[in-house]
């Protein structure tokens, strides 16, 4: 098994470094003192996704090598919005709702870093950004920042084009001044994010030396993409969520037990511990092989964001329905109500919509056509066929394509 002395090391051989302001220096400090560093965490929703969990490895990585993580609630920033990687503006919450968001995020947070004796910190920008004096803000903050150079960023590049408002303009100065607040007062030395956000981590860095003359660092990790370049975590049902309210374990088994094969060492690699010579060693092109890896990383990644007991279950049920046997009682399911049917039924589209198998009625039909949905083990041959209360009651499972079980009941 391979052993590093320098966390630096074991990430950048893992694939989870994209860009650092400057690699030797950021090594030599991450080998030479503990490290406190800052992660920042927009409440755009009342649940992390796969997206965040990346982040949280990183910060889990971090700690167990004996440097203390930030955790940024961004309730000050959320009311902005960051317009990185969006082709129109976010949704403007409310101070309410961004409260609850973050507070969902701290519960959450806690099963993955360890939070206990100042180990690590959970802080919110809230906290400065939303009592700041704007005109002192522009005098302080804004000076240090060419507009000129901002728009050459890829964060506002892209959106010019569909246009970009004065309020997300602000975000990157935002950002920026979150780095120098936390430099100040908890001696914050580095900021970790996405690739995505390089742009506003540079702002940050160079606001602390131009403020302070204090020589800071920012480190970007890999985004999770798939070979095309898009990223991962989302299904028909929209994004991958880690609150099992919104995904159940065995959702979140199944997505990852589904994935491409192409991507599934690149995701041990990423998100698991799973020893690199273990990963290596694959054979990409034994289709057994990559069953079995496809097996561990949902069950590996099952058992961290929820438990092992879930994962248990999750692996069983998958298991259990690949053979024939279709054991429903831990897959999805979808409960209607009663004024979901019409005259005691409800037709096959309708149910599929209801359940979240399909966007649209058509693409219902498109499955019907192709023989992709079957009932109870029946395929379906017939758009307009409907299923009655009695069966719903008991439970109905559909099956769509070759890996997807849903049960329907009343």
């Amino acid at each position: 098994m391979r052993t590093y002395d320098n966390v630096f090391d074991m990430l950048k051989d893992r694939g989870l470094v994209a860009q650092c302001t400057d690699e030797e220096a950021v090594r030599k400090l991450l080998g030479s003192e503990k490290v406190t560093f800052y992660i920042g965490f927009d409440a755009t929703a009342d649940s992390l996704h796969v997206g965040h969990f990346l982040q949280l490895v990183v910060m889990k990585h971090m700690q167990d090598y004996g440097h203390r993580p930030i955790a940024l609630l961004g309730g000050g920033t959320t009311m902005v919005g960051d317009p990185t990687g969006k082709t129109d503006m976010r949704k403007m919450l409310t101070r309410e709702d961004i409260q609850h968001n973050a507070d969902c995020f701290r519960r959450q947070m806690s099963k993955f870093v360890d939070f206990s004796d100042g180990k690590a910190l959970m802080m919110d920008n809230a906290d400065w950004l939303l009592n700041l004096n704007y005109i002192d803000f522009l005098r302080e903050i804004g000076v240090h920042f060419s507009v000129n150079k901002m728009l050459t960023a890829e964060c506002f590049r892209t959106r010019l084009e569909r246009g970009l408002s004065f309020i997300e303009f602000n975000y990157m100065l935002m950002q920026s001044y979150d780095f120098l607040k936390l430099a100040r007062e908890t001696g914050c030395k580095m900021e970790f994010g996405g690739n995505d956000q390089w742009s506003n981590i540079i702002g940050g860095v160079e606001l602390n030396r131009r403020c302070d003359q204090r020589e800071v660092y920012g480190l970007t990790f890999t985004l999770l993409t798939t070979r095309e370049g898009k990223k991962m975590g989302k299904t028909e049902k929209g994004a991958v969520w880690l609150d099992p309210e919104k995904t159940s374990p065995y959702e979140f088994f199944q997505y990852w037990r589904n994935i491409d094969d192409a991507e599934v060492q690149n995701c041990l690699r990423l998100l698991t511990s799973v020893d690199l010579d273990e990963i290596e060693a694959i054979d990409v092109h034994d289709g057994k092989a990559i069953n079995a890896a496809k097996e561990k990383l949902a069950y590996e990644l099952t058992s961290l964001v929820h438990s092992k007991e879930e994962a248990d279950k999750a692996l069983a049920t998958a298991r259990s329905l690949f053979s024939g046997a279709a054991d429903a009682d831990h897959m999805p399911s979808t409960t209607l109500t009663a004024d979901q049917l019409t005259d005691g039924k409800i037709g096959v589209l309708d149910l599929l919509l209801a359940a979240g198998l399909v966007p649209s009625k058509r693409e219902a039909r498109q499955l019907i056509a192709q023989g992709g949905i079957l009932l109870d083990g029946e395929k379906v041959t017939d758009p307009t066929l409907t299923v009655a209360e009695e069966a719903l009651r008991g439970g109905v499972v559909v099956k769509k394509g070759k890996k997807v079980y849903h049960k329907v009941q009343l």
